[in-house]
């Protein structure tokens, strides 16, 4: 028989948020791999539970060399508890690699369902909730950063980002440039913690008050681009759109439907567009 794994939430902030059933996992592993150690132990201290198993290290560095380790233990009939610092393993934190050895393995996967920083920030944002994407971090290089939020810019639905809080001010200065800086947003920090902080307002504004200086983990919510008017829309801005998806390696056909259902603009029409930009070129 294989083992489990079990993907188990942990509190983004205040301790209390601990489901129950966290805490029982812990107690009953054969082996926990946490993202950061000292952090697993803290948070044994605060539910008062001592862990049933050992305890092994499983972060970015080390994430592709445990891996293999820990799927041999799962598939050997073990119970393997897998924790990060804060929020769901797997979501922009270590865990994806050993899903999918698990899976290849046929190992069972369960998980605890725990706070979700994502969830957290959309439901306070103020944005709307019906329809959103996870995008995780930026890139960190400033022409990648830019190139990754062009690809969003016509992005209808809520935009979630997690960014590190000294590189906040670059990607909101960013996103006020590719977006628009009067497009709506919040910057969403530590929280549930004791200096939770929700700040709301237009790019431009939330880039400005960032450049000061921002500690703490941050969650950015940005609301999506607003439906284009198809009268607004000329023959140049179609051929562009479709030029920019074919540049980011659609074939042409894809990217004149492709933009023809973004603006609302007969496909036909798109289509018409791009031909006759071909035939002007010299």
């Amino acid at each position: 028989m294989t083992g489990t794994l079990v993907l188990a939430g942990t509190p983004i902030g205040d301790p209390l948020d601990a489901p129950p059933r966290l805490a029982a996992e812990l107690a009953a592993a054969d082996v926990i791999a946490a993202e950061d150690t000292r952090r697993l132990r803290r948070l044994t201290r605060q539910l008062e539970i001592e862990p049933g198993g050992r305890i092994v290290s499983y972060f970015e560095g080390n994430e592709s060399a445990r891996t293999p380790e820990l799927a041999e233990e799962l598939a050997g009939g073990a119970r393997v508890v897998l924790v990060t610092d804060a929020g769901m393993p797997s979501v922009s934190d270590p865990g994806f690699r050993l899903v999918a050895a698990a899976v290849e393995r046929g190992v069972r996967i369960t998980a605890v369902p725990g706070p979700s920083a994502v969830l957290t920030a959309l439901a306070v944002s103020g944005l709307p909730v019906d329809r959103f994407c996870f995008e995780g971090f930026l890139p960190r290089k400033q022409g990648e950063r830019l190139a990754r939020l062009r690809e969003a810019a016509q992005e209808r639905r809520t935009l979630v980002y997690f960014e590190a809080p000294h590189r906040l001010d670059a990607t909101l200065a960013a996103m006020a440039e590719v977006f628009g800086g009067s497009r709506e947003a919040a910057v969403c920090r530590e929280l549930t913690k004791t200096y939770e902080e929700v700040r709301r307002g237009p790019l431009d504004e939330l880039a400005a008050w960032a450049a000061e200086g921002v500690r703490g983990e941050i969650t950015v919510v940005v609301r999506g681009a607003a439906p284009p008017d198809p009268g607004a829309l000329g023959p140049a801005d179609l051929v562009a759109r479709v030029e920019a998806r074919e540049e980011a390696g659609e074939r042409r056909k894809e990217a004149i439907a492709a933009v023809a259902r973004e603006t609302g603009v007969p496909k036909r029409e798109v289509f018409d567009a791009v031909v006759a930009r071909k035939h002007a070129k010299p």
